[in-house]
């Protein structure tokens, strides 16, 4: 039901004017004015979402990153995000909106049809992030079919700490669809050939 939550809170929140932070503001220099910017950033951001498949995907491609989740709770628990929303909570609008969104979600046919739609929608956009990562990774291999470009790749490989920043990527959950992409393309029998080919000269450069 997560997709359908994030629709919901997209619906309550569209016609809630959020104010953002001015465009010379610096961030960091008042917390309570982060704190707005931050839900200003953020809500406009999920509303783009619900609008946008490949931004939804990616949005719940975020969210199964650890540490960027734990830095939302943070935020979420300070106290100027809670004073915001609290403020938020008791702004007309947003009480009428709520209302409105509540009478939707009564009627199992409406929630149906919301959840039909954004999981529709997950599911083209997961399928533009796939394609976007096999024409990375396809670039990836012509590049690399440059000794030049081949000979620093291998230089970097020998550095501890990109060792280390290579390792911390492999973990990172938006790494997958690179991998899930290399495999899909692996599948062909020209492409595996070429990486093949790849790794012996890689492991050749080393």
């Amino acid at each position: 039901m997560k997709v359908l939550s994030l629709f919901t809170t997209t619906a309550l929140l569209s016609v809630v004017g959020l104010s953002s932070a001015a465009d010379d503001y610096v961030y960091g220099k008042d917390p309570k004015k982060d704190a707005e910017y931050d839900i200003s950033m953020g809500m406009a951001g999920i509303q783009q979402a619900s609008k946008d498949p490949k931004m939804l995907a990616q949005l719940f491609q975020d969210m199964q990153d650890p540490e960027l989740m734990a830095e939302a709770k943070k935020m979420m628990e300070s106290p100027d995000w809670k004073k915001k929303m609290k403020n938020l909570s008791n702004d007309k609008a947003f009480k009428a909106n709520l209302d409105n969104v509540k009478k939707t979600m009564e009627d199992p046919n409406e929630t149906a049809k919301m959840q039909a739609k954004m999981e529709h929608m997950m599911k083209v956009g997961q399928g533009e992030l796939q394609a976007d990562a096999k024409d990375t990774m396809a670039q990836a291999m012509q590049a690399m079919g440059d000794p030049d470009t081949m000979a620093e790749a291998a230089r970097m490989m020998k550095d501890p700490n990109f060792q280390q920043q290579l390792s911390q990527m492999a973990k990172d959950p938006s790494f997958k669809k690179y991998v899930s992409a290399m495999q899909d393309m692996m599948q062909d029998p020209t492409t595996k050939a070429q990486m093949d080919q790849m790794a012996d000269n890689f492991r050749s450069a080393l």
